[in-house]
């Protein structure tokens, strides 16, 4: 059951009219709230690594879009590690068998992670067709054969792959999708509106954490070279009117990095790498109180 919202209101998302335009649709979004959004949305500082733990409490620790270029990333200490994707540039299984690695030594519990758009090998329609086109335009993926990248998320031995799917650990519901708005032909890229709504829906109520590859509409997905948001607005009504996760983590948009909150959700863009690539926003940590009966 979902936080808060009684058993008789089954909220059915559909289809935002404005998906083709999100810096409208935000607009709209604002000016008729959701009944379930209270209007405390503001941005939030990230608590200092040397804060203590609170007892009854589990800390998470929240990168993404590190494209290999892990090597000088100061990790802080945490139970949990959330990456949401873009660990590689091309996906390549020599770069997935080094984020591993680096994975291997790093001391957390669990570490979870999501693909991204530059995880072009994780996307099996994404390869079919670009084996089938006569142009390459990624050489370096063109050239793997079938055999190289088949089961390529098994290369990750050290840490929890979520793909549409949700894992329990430590009694915390997390569940985890790639997907995001079409963006120059990627990875995990499909058109605004019933295409990703058809993916959010298959996220299931009473979700803890929600790890998705890019932003909700609103919420650190301002792109100032181009003078507007690209969240998803679809994403962001599954999010506020029907999922409600108490965090949602996520990267892609690199200029977002930062926290924001909602009232009720804590929203973090966890993004390592700045838009110029360099991987200088320090991780992200927060703290969750330990389910009930954990």
């Amino acid at each position: 059951m979902a936080h808060g919202i009684p058993s008789q209101s089954k909220v059915t998302i559909t289809v935002d009219e404005y998906s083709s335009n999100p810096t409208q649709a935000f607009t709209h979004y604002n000016i008729n709230q959701s009944r379930f959004q209270p209007p405390h949305v503001h941005m939030v500082d990230p608590i200092p690594y040397d804060t203590p733990k609170p007892a009854g409490h589990t800390r998470f620790v929240c990168i993404s879009d590190t494209h290999s270029r892990t090597d000088g990333i100061q990790m802080p200490y945490g139970d949990i590690l959330l990456h949401t994707g873009d660990f590689t540039e091309l996906g390549l299984p020599s770069e997935v068998k080094k984020f591993n690695d680096w994975l291997g030594n790093l001391p957390y519990e669990y570490k979870i992670v999501i693909a991204g758009n530059h995880e072009l090998t994780f996307d099996k329609e994404f390869m079919a067709d670009l084996v089938k086109q006569d142009y390459y335009r990624f050489p370096s993926v063109s050239k793997l054969k079938p055999e190289d990248f088949d089961n390529v998320q098994s290369l990750l031995t050290n840490s929890i792959y979520l793909q549409d799917s949700e894992v329990t650990v430590k009694g915390f519901r997390i569940y985890g999708a790639p997907w995001t708005p079409w963006f120059n032909g990627w990875g995990f890229n499909l058109p605004r509106g019933q295409s990703l709504l058809d993916k959010w829906n298959l996220i299931p109520e009473g979700i803890d954490i929600l790890m998705t590859h890019g932003p909700p509409l609103g919420f650190r997905d301002w792109v100032p070279k181009e003078l507007q948001r690209v969240g998803c607005v679809e994403l962001l009504n599954t999010v506020q009117r029907r999922v409600r996760p108490k965090l949602h983590v996520f990267g892609g948009i690199h200029e977002g990095y930062g926290i924001m909150t909602d009232g009720y959700t804590t929203y973090i863009n966890a993004s390592t790498c700045t838009v110029s690539f360099q991987p200088t926003n320090p991780p992200i940590i927060f703290d969750l109180p330990n389910p009930q009966g954990s």
